[in-house]
């Protein structure tokens, strides 16, 4: 039976068909090896994926969201600044949660032991950032622009420069693994994973926006990348043996 507490629980909007890229894609080989081949299971919505989860301030280092500064030197590559701002899909900021990113560093080589292609590491770069959204939802890291580099999928195959973001949004339903990509990329038309986007102008929402406004004078051009997640609907939980 449902608790009073329950029936006032926010519900998030199930995503519309053709949002999300599909989830066995055969231009991108690998997905073969790994999307679900039975059908999946819908989950309710209960008080622990509303209301979680709880990141504060205090798990976050001064330098965590500048990654030029994590070492004793600079990392090598053109240093970017990243701004943008979290919403849900109602497009209310959320505040104070996580936004995580990893990425390549300027020779588009990771700092992980199955990246083994001929590009150097960068001693002072680990590719690793957090931050937490301010009151208007809105997040900045100092980095490095990432390389593009070669993988295995297809003859020829690079990736496009890109940046992974995570974030958590105000709930655990809210969470959202995407990447940022680059302006007029000229490697997005071989690239499956970002040609796996259904709809094109959902695809074009993955690439950040030049921003000279915001950019630093001799010292750091900037992208702008807003992020947008479901946005909660003004409904509540039903107890079915009520209305009975």
């Amino acid at each position: 039976m449902a608790t009073p507490t329950d029936r006032r629980l926010p519900q998030y909007r199930p995503d519309p068909d053709g949002t999300h890229p599909p989830l066995d894609y055969a231009p991108y080989r690998s997905t073969a090896l790994r999307h679900p081949t039975q059908p999946l299971v819908l989950l309710p919505q209960m008080l622990t994926e509303v209301t979680g989860p709880l990141l504060g301030p205090g798990r976050l280092g001064e330098l965590d969201n500048d990654l030029t500064r994590q070492h004793a030197g600079e990392p090598q590559g053109q240093r970017i600044i990243v701004t943008g701002r979290l919403l849900d899909g109602d497009g209310r900021p959320i505040r104070d949660s996580l936004v995580e990113i990893w990425q390549a560093n300027a020779g588009g080589r990771y700092r992980h032991t199955g990246d083994r292609w001929p590009s150097p590491l960068d001693p002072n770069f680990d590719g690793l950032g957090r931050t937490l959204t301010d009151g208007d939802g809105r997040y900045e890291f100092t980095t490095v622009k990432p390389g593009a580099y070669p993988w295995k999928n297809h003859d020829n195959a690079w990736r496009p420069a890109h940046i992974h973001f995570s974030v958590f949004g105000s709930a655990f339903t809210q969470r959202l693994v995407t990447q940022m990509y680059f302006p007029d990329d000229p490697l997005f038309s071989q690239d499956p994973i970002f040609n796996s986007i259904p709809d094109e102008k959902a695809r074009q929402r993955m690439i950040s926006r030049f921003d000279l406004d915001r950019t630093e004078e001799e010292w750091a051009l900037a992208f702008q990348f807003d992020i947008v997640v479901r946005g909660r609907e003004q409904s509540v939980f039903e107890d079915e043996e009520e209305d009975e």
